[in-house]
């Protein structure tokens, strides 16, 4: 405080050297101006001929001869008086975007308008602001930079609204003259989009980063209100976040000898809060790195819990992309917790699988008739289920990790997630290797999570020879690894002997396979395949009304001719239209037309059970 006095009075003092510079000084100063702990000697008849407050306080004290005068709280303090007096004076001297807010405010607190003086330094100034300022980017951004000290004033005048609206509209224009550019025909003559070019359209970025939080937050959101790419938002809120967080190692400090600025993580806190609100909603706008970086900020600066949940869904959306060093979150907590944050994990997860779940939950049903061998989060699924089996091994050496914990953040992802356990079954051994105190029904409850079905060769012969695991889970792998040797055997002589393979062994591919796909993915195929049998009667429905017409052709034609010969002939023609056997005598035809009205019969009711 002291530092800001002395600088205030400072300015003062140069302000009053420079005032004695430009005065009427063969006339005697009838009137003495205070302004922020500096005084001014000045003559009051050109301050009352421009100035409506001058004007209106003189009036007031005519009786008594006024002959000073305090003006509390003017904005801009002592320097910005000084141009206003100057203007009174009818000194010249030159507006600029690094004192036009500050003009627009005295002038507005000294009532310096058209009502009092014609051209007077109200509107001068604004004449400046919207002929010149709006018409700028930069200069824009300076004037919102002078505004910082000059609200609420600034913003009743309108004077931060122009410039946001103009600098909104400016990147917009900008964006859309970048686009324009890129714009380039292809060797077929068409229109496109060239994307490899470089745009030019978002040169504001490093401009709006200078910008106080405040009047950063109404800059984006005039910007998405005027449709500027996602993409720039994110980017500039990335870049303005790097700018502004520059004091975060020193937040968290545990040893405590330092002492911790809480101003700064105050301010700190507000930044992190107010680029989590303005994060747009498409993803991939930011990079996910970023996100997590939002994350952890926000869990060292202990910002509102709704900033990070946003976080944490909107890291889980995109939790495909993330790598082991995001998931890695260190705990800022006390001494006897965990090293790393595995609640914040755990509920990241429950977010992308609850997320998989709703675009599994579609009423369409065409949908999972696509012939595509896997929905299209099944890839998704399966690269977030080797980053949580590497995140548990990472975790698991942690003595105080709790059991709890350990299987909460292993059960999290469905089972159909995992298409092979060994990076699971490594995670397990770690833990069970770091944790060797551990009950013999706590080691039964985390094996249950392995499908030893699912391991590898080298995995199972890992875990058979495990003197960590229980004896029942060793039973299992054993178990698991000698129906793998007989269905190996059963394979390799299939060919040679033409033998079915074994129901059990098969029974087991089987099963694995379908523990492979997704729910979704298993009803499709089961679709698939009911509409191949569908099919398949539908023709030999065709083939047995065709055979039926012809039979009834046939005995039509048996009634007119009485010639053995034709009998003969007959017997033969329907010993080959035979389909489930070969007559051998005229009275077998009687059997065999039953049997093809019966067959059929049974034909379509399967078919209309199918249907």
């Amino acid at each position: 405080m002291d530092k800001q006095q002395h600088h205030q009075l400072s300015l003062a003092k140069s302000s009053r050297q420079r005032c004695n510079e430009w005065i009427f000084r063969d006339v005697k100063s009838d009137i003495t101006i205070e302004v922020n702990g500096g005084t001014f000697a000045l003559h009051k008849f050109p301050l009352v001929s421009r100035s409506g407050r001058i004007r209106k306080l003189v009036a007031e004290h005519r009786d008594s001869d006024i002959s000073r005068v305090e003006l509390l709280n003017l904005p801009g303090g002592a320097e910005t008086f000084e141009l206003a007096a100057k203007f009174c004076y009818g000194i010249n001297f030159e507006i600029t975007s690094s004192n036009v807010a500050q003009l627009c405010c005295v002038s507005d607190y000294l009532e310096m308008t058209e009502e009092f003086s014609k051209y007077n330094l109200g509107s001068r100034a604004e004449e400046y602001l919207e002929s010149i300022v709006c018409k700028n980017l930069e200069m824009c951004v300076e004037v919102l930079q002078q505004c910082e000290n000059l609200l609420p004033l600034a913003d009743e005048l309108k004077i931060v609204s122009r410039c946001i609206d103009a600098i909104a509209s400016k990147a917009c224009a900008e964006q859309i003259a970048s686009s324009f550019s890129r714009l380039e025909y292809s060797s077929s003559g068409r229109l496109h989009m060239n994307r490899q070019a470089k745009c030019d359209g978002d040169w504001w970025i490093e401009d709006l980063s200078v910008i106080r939080i405040d009047l950063y937050q109404r800059v984006m959101t005039a910007m998405k209100c005027r449709g500027v790419r996602p993409e720039s938002i994110g980017a500039s809120l990335v870049n303005y976040a790097q700018k502004e967080l520059t004091k975060k190692s020193s937040l968290w400090n545990p040893s405590g000898h330092t002492k911790i600025d809480l101003l700064s993580t105050d301010h700190e806190r507000l930044v992190v809060e107010t680029i989590v609100s303005l994060l747009p909603v498409e993803k991939l706008a930011v990079p996910i790195t970023f996100l997590f970086g939002l994350l952890r900020s926000a869990v060292m600066l202990d910002c509102s819990i709704a900033c990070r949940l946003d976080l944490e869904r909107r890291i889980g959306s995109q939790l495909d992309i993330a790598t082991l060093d995001d998931l890695l979150i260190p705990s800022f907590r006390h001494a006897g917790d965990t090293l790393f944050d595995v609640d914040t994990v755990q509920r990241i997860l429950v977010n992308f699988s609850q997320q998989d779940d709703s675009e599994d939950d579609m009423d369409d049903a065409s949908v999972f008739e696509s012939d595509s061998p896997h929905s299209p989060s099944q890839g998704a699924l399966f690269k977030v289920s080797k980053l949580v089996d590497n995140y548990l091994a990472e975790i698991a050496p942690d003595a105080n990790l709790k059991l709890a914990k350990f299987m909460a953040i292993a059960e999290t992802l469905p089972t159909h997630a995992r298409t092979i356990h060994d990076g699971l079954y490594r995670a397990i051994d770690i833990y069970l290797k770091a944790h060797q105190g551990l009950p013999d029904a706590d080691k039964k409850k985390l094996c249950k999570l392995i499908d030893f079905q699912k391991l590898s060769q080298e995995a199972g012969a890992h875990a058979a020879q495990n003197e960590r695991l229980p004896l029942q889970s060793i039973v299992q792998v054993l178990y698991f690894e000698q129906l793998r040797l007989r269905n190996a055997l059963c394979c390799s002589y299939a060919d040679d002997d033409r033998k079915p393979v074994n129901h059990q062994s098969w029974r087991i591919s089987s099963s694995a396979l379908s523990a492979a796909m997704s729910p979704k993915d298993n009803y499709a195929s089961l679709r698939r395949e009911n509409r191949e049998l569908k099919l398949e009667l539908a023709r030999m429905r065709m083939r047995l009304n065709d055979l039926e017409k012809e039979h009834v052709c046939m005995k039509r034609d048996m009634a007119k001719s009485s010639s053995r010969k034709f009998m003969s002939s007959f017997t033969k023609k329907i010993g080959g239209l035979s389909l489930f056997g070969h007559s051998s005598s005229r009275g077998s035809s009687s059997p065999s037309r039953q049997s093809y009205r019966t067959d059929s019969k049974v034909i379509e009711r399967t078919c209309a059970s199918t249907d």
